[in-house]
């Protein structure tokens, strides 16, 4: 385990390989995300026992809903079901906040969501940021279009946007700055998540499938995120990776 000096602020998880994991148990896709779901839960205590800022997980991506009906159906029960849930986390001091395109989800999953951001929102430990319907480009685009509705009324000049504008209309603009991108299942491809935030986030990839991912293998990606030198774009400079809390 690195140094809690080295231990990221915000983490993002790419959940990946549970209908892999599933098949090489004999077992149908949807028990591999039933697995899943259960390391998700382990691993967010076990972040926040550690001291992590936020965890950012790939729920649901806007790219899913192409998925069978029967799995997307199973996804969304599996959710609620898990929404319906999570006093647990709450007593733990864990909070929950959303990020993605709510309006095609079903209103009693909107409506969950919106009850579990309120009763843990005076949570002071990890931050929990669960992207439900969603895509990074997606995410940017409706961020640019609220900025673009403000300029064609005269509220602001196209000329004066920053970058920190950009970020403030993301959907959970309050988090840290990404540190550690992780991605379990063997593959090597961001897959539209957190585009604009993984822009000097430091990658870890595994070919543990996430329903094996372990304490052990997040000591492993933290251990390597602790041992790299990060510049972010710059000279070495160690007042660099400081970032701001949540």
């Amino acid at each position: 385990m690195s140094q809690a000096g080295n231990l990221p602020r915000h983490i993002a998880i790419v959940m990946d390989g549970n209908g892999r994991w599933a098949q090489k148990q004999g077992l149908p896709r949807f028990a591999g995300h039933k697995a899943g779901a259960k390391v998700f839960q382990d691993m967010a205590r076990y972040c926040n026992k550690l001291g992590i800022g936020a965890l950012t997980v790939y729920a649901f991506s806007t790219e899913n809903w192409n998925r069978p009906k029967d799995e997307v159906d199973g996804l969304m029960n599996e959710l609620r079901s898990y929404l319906k849930n999570t006093s647990a986390f709450q007593k733990e001091n864990i909070r929950l906040v959303f990020s993605g395109d709510r309006s095609r989800l079903a209103p009693d999953l909107q409506e969950l969501m919106e009850k579990a951001e309120k009763d843990s929102l005076s949570a002071t430990g990890l931050v929990v940021n669960m992207a439900i319907n969603y895509g990074g480009r997606d995410e940017i685009l409706r961020a640019v279009r609220s900025l673009a509705k403000e300029c064609v009324e005269g509220v602001r000049e196209a000329a004066d946007l920053t970058e920190g504008d950009i970020t403030d209309r993301l959907d959970a603009p309050f988090l840290p700055a990404l540190d550690l991108f992780i991605r379990p299942g063997g593959e090597q491809r961001i897959s539209n998540f957190l585009l604009w935030q993984a822009a000097y986030a430091e990658f870890y990839f595994t070919d543990t499938l996430w329903p094996d991912f372990k304490e052990a293998d997040l000591d492993l990606a933290i251990a390597s995120f602790g041992n790299r030198e990060r510049r972010f774009g710059g000279l070495k400079n160690t007042t660099q990776s400081k970032r701001r809390s949540v």
